[in-house]
């Protein structure tokens, strides 16, 4: 007897993978954007990395630099020593109080310290002593103006003179009442001198061009003669100043 073989049925089809949702199509080479990430902002109030100022640049005064001490333990603020200035604040940076190179900056602004405050600048030395350290050095060397203590280097950041961790830079700032910087500058105990005097110098010619003028303007004087009032007196404002270099 023949048994009959039952032929094998059509091979079913495949499974189809899984429809993918529209829109959810991803292309396997392409690389997930990274999240924009905002640019940090420079500091200039002395809390972090202070932006580096030059000539020209101005200030917000508002808790530029935070909080220092004078020599006598007293707490102020640049804003603070700005308002009670005639015309602006000098700075001028040392590193360490009663060594050699600083002892030379500091008897320097010393012995010009009535030509360099003849146009109305208040001088301050800048420095991250403590107050101890700074009444020594004042008391020694006989320093006519306020030495402030920065031990946080807070102000000594915040105008551009701060050098490594704890290190000031040798240097001297000046601020005018309008917070307006009129120098910023690194330099040798003379250099940091002669930047005053310079400035010292332009603002005694200024001043004396206005009063020639105010002069003209008032009494009938020739301009001439004005002219040459101007001339006496920066003539005579510079050799005071050479004057004291000298001695």
């Amino acid at each position: 007897m023949v048994e009959l073989r039952k032929r094998p049925g059509a091979p079913s089809d495949p499974p189809q993978p899984p429809q993918k949702k529209a829109g959810s199509v991803a292309n396997p080479t392409s690389k997930p954007e990274p999240t924009p990430q905002s640019k940090a902002t420079p500091s200039t109030n002395g809390t972090g990395k202070a932006q580096k100022l030059v000539a020209g640049d101005s200030i917000d005064l508002e808790g530029f630099g935070g909080v220092v001490e004078t020599q006598a333990g007293r707490k102020t603020t640049l804003r603070e020593l700005i308002d009670d200035s005639k015309n602006g604040v000098v700075l001028f940076t040392y590193p360490k109080a009663s060594t050699p190179g600083c002892t030379t900056q500091a008897c320097l602004f010393r012995d010009e310290f009535g030509p360099l405050t003849a146009t109305g600048y208040s001088i301050f030395g800048l420095s991250a002593d403590s107050p101890k350290s700074n009444t020594t050095f004042k008391t020694k060397q006989n320093l006519p103006y306020i030495l402030l203590c920065d031990p946080a280097t807070t102000l000594i950041a915040a105008i551009g003179m701060k050098k490594g961790p704890r290190g000031t830079t040798r240097g001297v700032f000046v601020v005018g009442k309008d917070g307006k910087v009129e120098a910023a500058e690194a330099g040798g105990p003379a250099a940091t001198v002669e930047v005053v005097r310079k400035l010292v110098q332009h603002a005694g010619a200024l001043s004396a061009e206005n009063m020639g003028k105010a002069v003209v303007e008032g009494s009938g004087t020739t301009t001439e003669e004005a002219q040459a009032d101007v001339a006496a007196q920066v003539a005579d404002t510079a050799e005071k100043l050479d004057g004291d270099r000298v001695a």
